[in-house]
This record gives structure tokens, C-alpha cells and sequence, in this order.
């Protein structure tokens, strides 16, 4: 019998009559023949309102006790499902993340998985069950519940469906699949059949909200063939997959935007060995993740670094940048949240000289100013003013032809 791990999100889970939606479509599942493990997100806004409820505690939240609270929206779900399955007599059994194996760091609020113990959900399989298992959850180390972070679910289907050597890895949700843009922006977005892991890596890093990155790095590392799919609907998805196993006949592949972006400018840094270091280190510490960083040219031995970092960062960044300027000699420091990332993908744009330029032409054409630019071999990215985000993705999908893809 063939395995799927079929993963369901908050949107899908998130009324009772929408669960036994869910429910038809496993059995269904069941019934042609397949094995089940089924990973499942919060109901709706579930996580949502815990936090807030929290907050009512007072202003210091720990954590670890975050990670306890916050772990039950998916346990929730995932034993509602098991009894609305059990009650159409498919037979299945809920687990927590820690009891289907998933082992993770003690890094509360934002763990990684870092090793599947599938012994128990291979048992349950093997009793016939339908197995459905909490996701965004693991243990610690010490024993501890620890949570992934937002869309930590994705990351738990996948690497389930890795440790069980799953088929295929089918991701629900409230979309159809992976668009070329945004569709509510560009009402000529048009569905992907397929994209390779590179491209959904770089799509999802710079905002395309369908998949988590964690969740698509575990599928490239591991070769788990992930469908997105919608759980409203029997349209085809968008298969993630080696990009040997799809054709390579699109330079751009999609454009990307991410308005949770915020910049920072340090002006006249020394010169010097270990100052870079010393700022990014600080940040790194902090557990700041830093996107863009551009360095500008040298003038009496000082520089000016400009860098980018997610918005929701902001207000614990500026107090730790502000120590580092004085702890590496800068002048000063401005920074802001009015900015926006665009970015354009695309496996085929290695061996296709000039798109960066056709982009520039195409924000220029707009007047559309760029502040920072970053690239890589498959993607181009820059940072504009957040005003003009709507127009800019727009203005690039319709320069490289993106409507026109079928």
C-alpha cells in the first residue's frame, strides 16, 4: 500500500462542518487504497486568540509557556478529526507532535525539527488507522513541548512524509496552487502545473505565503515530491519537484512581493577587520535574521552598510543596532518600515543574460526608484518604496510575459 502524509491548514480545519469536509475527502483517500498520515494546523484563528488570551497574564510571557499554551490549537484539531473519521467508521487515531516522533531543538517559539522517530505512527499504519498528527509541534531535548513557528505544519508534513518514505507529500490549503503572482494583485496571475524546489524555495523566502521555506528546504534535502493543492475544490495543484523531473523552458517563473520588510542604514563605519563581523554577529544574536546587506564604496577609510530585516523585528533590532553603532564607532543609523521587497524567479534565468535589466527597465518605465538590489542565480530582488508594491508586481509580470504561460 502507498503512503501520503495529507496536510490540512487552519482555513481548512477551521469550523466543525469545514473538519467534516476534511474528514470525506480522507476517507475518500482511504478508500482508494492509500495509507493516510494526516498533519493539521489550528482552527482558524485559534493561535491567534491564544496569544491574546496571554496577554491578559501580564507582559511577561515566557516562551517556553507560549510553547505549551500554543501547542494545543493543533491537538485540538487533530483529535476532532480522528473522531469525525471514527464516526464515518474510518478508523484513526490522533497524536501529538511528540508522541508521532518529531524530536526538535529547545529553541522555543521557533524550533527546528531534527530528527523523526516514525516507530509509532508505523504501528498505528499498520493497524489499519489513519494517523493524525498534530503539526508545528516537537520535544526537546529536555523533554520540553516546543513549537516551529508560523506555518511550522508545512515543516512537520514534509518531514514526516520524509521519515516514512511517503509517496508523495500533499499540502491543503485555501489556494489552488502556486500562482505566477500574487492573484490578488494580478488579476492575470496564472497557475503553475510545477516548480522546481530552487524556485519554491527563493518564492517562498520572498513571500509567496503558499509554503513555509523550512517546510521546502526539507523536501529539496530529502526528494519529497510536495503537491499544493486546495482542500475547497478537486482542481489540480502545482507539484514541487527536482527540476530534472520538469521542463526548464521559463526564464521567470513568478514574481514575488513581501511588504513585512524593514531597513537599516549605518553611516560611516570603520573601515576595518571585524566590524561587519562585530554588527551582524550582534544580530545574529539577537536572533535577528538579516536579508540584504549592501556596502557602499569607501571614503576616508569609512563606509556606509545598509541592510534589511522582517518588519516584525523591528522593535527589538533598533535597541541592538543602536548599542552596536556605538560599539563599532559608526556616526549614526536611520532606518524605517516603509519599504517593500519585488522579487522575480526563475530556474532559466542562469543561462538567459539581461533580465535584471529588463526588471530595471520595467520599474523604471513606472518610475519606480530602487533602493537596494540583491540577486542570486535564480532570483532578483529590490527594495522600493511600499506604496508602489501593487504596481510594481504587476508592471513585472506583465514584462515577462507571465500571463501568458500555460
Amino acid at each position: 500500500m502507498s503512503l501520503i502524509v495529507a496536510k490540512f491548514g487552519g482555513s481548512s480545519v477551521a469550523t466543525m462542518e469545514r473538519i467534516r469536509n476534511v474528514a470525506e475527502r480522507v476517507k475518500g483517500l482511504r478508500e482508494g487504497g492509500q495509507g493516510l498520515v494526516v498533519v493539521v494546523s489550528a482552527m482558524g484563528d485559534t493561535t491567534d486568540d491564544l496569544i491574546e488570551l496571554a496577554k491578559q497574564a501580564g507582559s511577561e510571557l515566557s516562551c517556553r509557556e507560549m510553547d505549551m499554551l500554543l501547542s494545543t490549537g493543533e491537538q485540538q484539531s487533530a483529535s476532532l478529526l480522528a473522531l469525525t473519521l471514527s464516526n464515518m467508521d474510518c478508523e484513526a487515531i490522533s497524536l501529538t507532535g511528540w508522541q508521532a516522533g518529531v524530536q526538535s531543538d529547545a529553541n522555543h517559539s521557533k524550533s527546528r525539527i531534527i530528527n523523526v522517530d516514525p516507530e509509532r505512527i508505523q504501528q498505528e499504519l499498520d493497524n489499519g488507522r489513519v494517523v493524525v498528527v498534530a503539526g508545528f509541534q516537537g520535544l526537546s531535548p529536555q523533554g520540553d513541548i516546543t513549537t516551529l513557528g508560523r506555518g511550522g505544519s508545512d515543516t512537520s508534513a514534509v518531514a514526516l512524509a520524509a521519515a516514512l518514505q511517503a509517496e508523495r507529500c500533499m499540502i491543503f490549503t485555501d489556494v489552488d496552487g502556486v500562482f505566477t503572482a500574487d492573484p490578488r494583485i494580478v488579476a492575470q496571475a496564472r497557475q503553475l502545473t510545477s516548480v522546481s524546489y530552487d524556485e519554491m524555495l527563493e518564492l517562498a523566502s520572498l513571500g509567496a505565503g503558499v509554503m513555509q521555506p523550512r517546510a521546502v528546504e526539507f523536501a529539496m534535502l530529502y526528494g519529497v515530491d510536495v503537491e499544493i493543492l486546495s482542500s475547497f475544490s478537486d482542481h489540480y495543484g502545482t507539484i514541487i519537484t527536482e527540476v530534472s523531473n520538469m521542463e526548464r523552458q521559463r526564464i521567470v517563473t513568478g514574481v514575488a512581493h513581501d511588504l513585512n520588510c524593514a531597513r537599516f542604514a549605518i553611516f560611516d563605519v570603520p573601515d576595518q577587520p571585524g566590524v561587519a563581523k562585530a554588527l551582524f554577529r550582534g544580530l545574529a544574536n539577537a536572533r535577528i535574521n538579516v536579508d540584504m546587506v549592501i556596502q557602499s564604496a569607501m571614503r576616508d577609510n569609512r563606509n556606509d552598510i545598509a541592510f534589511t530585516i522582517e518588519d516584525d523585528d523591528l522593535h527589538k533590532a533598533v535597541p541592538v543596532v543602536e548599542e552596536l553603532v556605538k560599539e563599532i564607532g559608526a556616526s549614526g543609523m536611520v532606518y524605517g518600515n516603509n519599504v517593500a521587497k519585488v522579487s522575480i524567479v526563475g530556474a532559466g534565468m542562469q543561462s538567459n543574460p539581461g533580465v535584471a535589466a529588463d526588471m530595471f527597465e520595467a520599474l523604471a518605465d513606472a518610475d519606480i526608484n530602487i533602493h537596494m538590489i540583491s540577486t542570486s542565480e535564480i532570483k532578483v530582488s529590490c527594495v522600493i518604496d511600499e506604496e508602489h508594491i501593487r504596481e510594481a508586481v504587476q508592471v513585472l509580470h506583465q514584462k515577462f510575459g507571465l500571463d501568458k504561460i500555460e
